[in-house]
């Protein structure tokens, strides 16, 4: 059956029955009879690999937007920041450094307090169906991408509810005094207080740069929220179509500033089951998975079409108790759990490998980690003495949150709660597991509505801020991303005064100083940091994974 798409003009969809599972093609009217041949026989992945233009990625979930600056989750960033958009800086893959994106250069004053970007110039925006750019990349699309966030009276901060998560978390609602453009390329910020963060924190998803102009047409025609549902990027790809919990196409941009993509079609295959990821990809239906779990590193490895890439990571999985719900806003329960949870058994039987136990927030391989700091033995009876000394001798019923996705720091967050649930019982508390879909357990966790939950994070910037602060700092509690809902003022003052001095070795001994309170308040179980692991056919190559997330970039099928 073939019916054409209103807007999609000279695309039709193709509906093909195949192992009893309709699947869904856009192909250009254009194409030869024997392309059309082969989708009613393959699968609808190997149709495309037929011809080497195509990727198919079989991301985790549908996006929450396609604007990085409202979004807070993985595959959002994935499907939006790191496909369509760039940021002023990027980072050096080895070295996790600022490198130039789209500023070319910048300066600091000797204060620390004003930042002067000096912008790339011809650089171009995509068109869509809506809105076709009439000039380059330039400063107004700085201050339109910085202003839609800092301002609340900005006629785009409220489009599309306006949660600025990322933004508000890093401080540079606070942080930022003024954002100026001093001419079309060069764009000037001054700062409250010096940042030791605050380069780092442009080459965060949050910090792509939209459109201004598109921002203007939109809002003259009544219909702001295209600019976040159509974008408008200078990203390597463009947006193409969108069909939710289903895919998402994109073609390659013609104008890329960093030069021609070698791939011209990227199709996203949303595919929340990590099993059906693996099956799918050993059929060639897709060509690159993410995070596969661990019992599938030995299937993937004996299959010579397959290929398994490890990536060091700067990560953390962590357990968040509530403090603000009984009974975790007593210290001692939440130090019983601690003891009375084995994470060594949890690593071992769930990571097989691919991670090691955690006792801080701040992972061992960045600057700040706490080398000395003690972590919790696995004690039942120390347990059972707490929550005896808590007054809870008797036990205590609560709520486990287990994630519904999988990542690096969890890679199977059902065996983890369940593991985690067998521990708490042999001391007398009882914990019922819940999960929700993905979007509703953010929404849940970042308005408190969980007794503990499992959680995560991984690096977006490479700087310790973004773990010691951003996860456990006060500000973040309003902001969601404070899991453990946790406030303490000597833990606070300690790690803001470290983003004050940009000397490394003052920074590493305020960040150990907060550790050490960390570890005696216990607002978390810190359980593992993880390998980033994912997997391709064997003729894929130029994909990447690092701290920025996926390079897409630079992916073809050889």
């Amino acid at each position: 059956m073939i019916r054409y798409l209103p807007g999609y003009s000279g695309c039709a969809v193709i509906t093909v029955q195949y192992n009893k599972t309709a699947r869904v093609i856009t192909m250009s009217t254009g194409k030869t009879l024997l392309a059309l041949a082969l989708s009613t026989l393959l699968p609808a992945g190997a149709a495309w690999a037929a011809n080497n233009d195509t990727i198919i990625y079989c991301s985790e979930a549908s996006p929450e937007s396609f604007n990085p600056q409202i979004a807070s989750s993985g595959p959002s960033f994935v499907a939006s920041s790191q496909v369509l958009y760039n940021r002023l800086i990027n980072f050096d893959p080895v070295k996790n450094t600022p490198v130039p994106s789209l500023a070319e250069s910048w300066t600091i004053s000797p204060d620390g307090k004003t930042y002067t970007f000096t912008l790339r110039k011809g650089v171009k925006f995509n068109s869509n169906k809506y809105f076709k750019p009439t000039r380059d990349f330039n400063a107004d699309d700085v201050i339109f991408s910085v202003m839609r966030q800092k301002d609340p009276k900005h006629p785009y901060h409220n489009v599309s509810q306006g949660n600025y998560e990322y933004f508000n978390d890093v401080g540079l609602d606070k942080l930022i005094q003024d954002v100026k453009k001093v001419d079309d390329y060069h764009v000037q910020f001054t700062l409250s207080e010096p940042n030791a963060a605050f380069l780092a924190d442009w080459g965060m998803d949050f910090a792509s740069i939209l459109s201004a102009e598109y921002a203007d047409a939109m809002l003259k025609k009544g219909t702001p929220e295209n600019v976040d549902t159509w974008p408008i990027g200078t990203g390597p790809y463009v947006l193409q179509q969108y069909k939710v919990d289903s895919l998402i196409r994109y073609v390659a941009n013609p104008n890329y500033w960093e030069g021609a993509v070698p791939t011209k079609h990227l199709i996203f295959s949303i595919t929340p089951n990590v099993e059906t990821r693996l099956a799918k990809l050993q059929t060639n239906e897709c060509q690159i998975i993410p995070a596969p779990s661990p019992v599938q590193f030995d299937v993937i490895n004996k299959n010579k079409d397959l290929k398994l890439h490890a990536v060091e990571a700067l990560n953390v999985g962590y357990l968040a108790f509530n403090t603000e719900k009984k009974p975790f806003d007593n210290v001692l329960v939440r130090q019983a759990l601690n003891y009375a949870t084995d994470k060594k058994a949890i690593v071992n039987a769930v990571f097989m490998g691919s991670g090691t136990v955690a006792k801080s927030p701040i992972p061992p391989n960045m600057l700040g980690f706490n080398n000395d700091l003690k972590d919790y033995s696995y004690d039942p009876e120390k347990a059972k003495a707490l929550l005896k000394q808590a007054g809870l001798e008797k036990g205590a019923d609560v709520t486990l949150w287990s994630m519904p996705v999988q990542r690096p720091y969890n890679p199977n967050s059902k065996r983890i709660a369940e593991m985690i649930q067998s521990d708490w019982a042999k001391v007398g508390v009882k914990a019922k597991i819940v999960s929700y879909e993905w979007g509703e357990y953010l929404s849940g966790m970042r308005k408190g509505e969980h007794d503990s939950a499992l959680f995560g994070w991984m690096s977006d910037n490479g700087d310790p801020d973004n773990f010691a602060d951003v996860l456990l700092g006060c500000d973040s509690i309003k902001t969601g991303s404070n899991a453990a809902r946790w406030c303490d003022k000597g833990y606070d003052d300690l790690v803001k005064k470290a983003k004050l001095t940009s000397n490394p070795g003052e920074r590493a001994k305020l960040y150990s100083q907060a550790q050490e309170i960390f570890y005696a308040q216990a607002p978390w179980i810190a359980l593992a940091n993880g390998k980033t692991f994912y997997a391709t056919r064997s003729n894929v190559t130029g994909y990447s994974v690092s701290l920025m997330g996926s390079d897409f970039s630079k992916a073809k099928l050889n």
